[in-house]
């Protein structure tokens, strides 16, 4: 079974906005480097696919874009590379190695679950809040980031259960981030 794992950067105040100036540094870049390496897929909402596809996919010419540092360019490469699963219930196509996901949420990412390898991520807000809601995220894995956004979209917004988590895991960063890794207490 490949686990579901929901990954993120979020500020003390509970923002998960990426414009909420919490853009990655290279040891960061790196941490997440690995994390895409780390899944045989990722799961996205339309929004979150768009904004990824914007920035990350591989331009026609196949030269990263001159304003991409070098220290971006193998998470560039790990999440053009993954395929991607998308929901969404107004796109009709994708592509970027990518596929909709078709029919009920729950089925469809129970048996993204039930096949073999190493992992699934899940990004975003609303999506993930939905996968919470159905109990279907096996791992959480926050890097919080010593900032106050003040505003914004806030992490797992509107959960309608408390969900128990242990922490399985701590890292500290450079910048005075913390990733965090938990896992739902059955």
């Amino acid at each position: 079974m490949r686990p579901l794992r929901y990954a993120i950067n979020v500020t003390l105040d509970g923002c998960v906005h990426h414009e909420a100036g919490i853009a990655p540094d290279e040891e960061l870049m790196g941490f997440w480097t690995a994390e895409m390496q780390s899944v045989d897929a990722v799961l996205y909402g339309r929004t979150t696919y768009q904004m990824m596809e914007s920035v990350w996919r591989r331009p026609a010419s196949g030269r990263w874009p001159d304003w991409m540092e070098e220290w971006e360019i193998p998470f560039a490469e790990a999440i053009d590379r993954v395929p991607k699963h998308v929901v969404s219930s107004t796109l009709d196509a994708v592509d970027w190695n990518a596929e909709l996901v078709h029919g009920d949420l729950a089925d469809a990412v129970r048996a993204l679950k039930n096949q073999p390898g190493e992992g699934t991520s899940v990004g975003g807000v609303t999506l993930p809040l939905r996968l919470a809601e159905l109990g279907l995220i096996d791992e959480y894995i926050f890097v919080v980031h010593p900032v106050l956004a003040g505003h914004g979209p806030r992490l797992l917004d509107g959960l309608s259960e408390r969900t128990n988590l242990e922490l399985i895991d701590r890292r500290e960063f450079g910048s005075g981030a913390v990733g965090q890794w938990y896992r739902p207490v059955a």
